[in-house]
């Protein structure tokens, strides 16, 4: 299982000087308790809106055909705002095309294992990178197949279920969407969206959310795509690119019941071209479903 650590800079190494005053030394020591304290109440400070959006690299894949996925995800800096970057300079990925099905709209905080683009056999040391410009600030993700960015199942299981391993083989659900991947539909008129799941029936005994420590703020409790309480499969509906203050799903978690069957309804508020994007998750492992909607204007 491999293990990844996102550390920050190492914190420079400084040496006091001895000082012959016993009240210059009081004065120092009470100088750099005034600037710890100032240091830790920058730290804790909190966006609400006005921050950028920066790419991560999560790691890379194997296929069994050869090829290989870079994992990429995201962290909109802002606690309440979310940000829409479309296609173009300013969201661009890079060799392959400026679009390779990137989100171009982004929930606030961090969002991991967001989506994947797939690279040949042959794609030895170069660099994929995604590049998102916004707030006046360009960020990079280099996407590369070094041996350290490797990830697995224990890398999900990690980062999304909780510590510890799996204890037990969990293949990813696969998911197909009923009907066309491309729709047409009225402002606010209601459209049934239908996605058929089929799970191994692992992990059987994932950890609990629900046992998570809710007031430690981490991946697992920002994540937009997360399952209910009580929700062993379920397909979780975003809006991966358009306006998200348009669109209304009905429920936006929906459980896979019988038949392997998970149905939601959305709604549109405004005219214009969706991209909807449903997770078919186990809790672990995810297979993904997009659909493309055009929502006409009131004639």
């Amino acid at each position: 299982m491999k293990k990844h650590y996102h550390g920050g800079h190492r914190p420079e190494r400084r040496t006091l000087k001895p000082l012959c005053s016993r009240v210059l030394l009081f004065v120092s020591v009470s100088s750099v308790v005034l600037l710890l304290a100032a240091t830790d109440l920058q730290a804790q400070i909190r966006y609400a809106a006005g921050q950028n959006v920066v790419p991560v690299f999560e790691g890379w894949e194997r296929n069994a055909d050869g090829s290989f996925n870079m994992v990429f995800g995201y962290m909109n800096r802002n606690y309440e705002e979310q940000v829409d970057i479309p296609v173009g300079p300013h969201n661009a990925l890079d060799p392959g095309g400026v679009d390779q099905n990137q989100p171009t709209h982004f929930y606030t905080r961090r969002q991991q294992f967001v989506f994947k683009v797939k690279v040949p056999k042959d794609w030895g040391k170069k660099d994929l990178v995604w590049t998102l410009t916004s707030r006046g600030k360009t960020e990079k993700a280099y996407g590369t197949l070094l041996p350290f960015w490797e990830i697995d199942s224990g890398t999900y299981q990690q980062n999304r279920g909780g510590p510890g391993e799996l204890g037990e083989e969990d293949a990813a659900p696969t998911a197909k969407l009923e009907g066309t991947a491309q729709r047409t539909i009225g402002v606010d008129s209601p459209l049934a969206l239908d996605a058929y799941v089929i799970d191994d029936g692992h992990p059987s005994n994932r950890p609990s959310q629900s046992g998570s420590n809710p007031r430690v703020e981490g991946p697992l409790s920002q994540a937009v795509v997360k399952l209910d309480r009580g929700m062993r499969l379920g397909v979780v509906w975003v809006v991966y690119r358009g306006d998200a203050r348009a669109v209304t799903f009905a429920p936006m978690k929906a459980a896979v019941g019988d038949g392997g069957k998970a149905s939601t309804t959305v709604r549109f508020s405004a005219p214009g071209t969706y991209v909807l994007r449903g997770y078919a998750d186990d809790g672990i492992l995810f297979d993904v479903v997009d659909v493309t909607v055009t929502v006409r204007p009131i004639p």
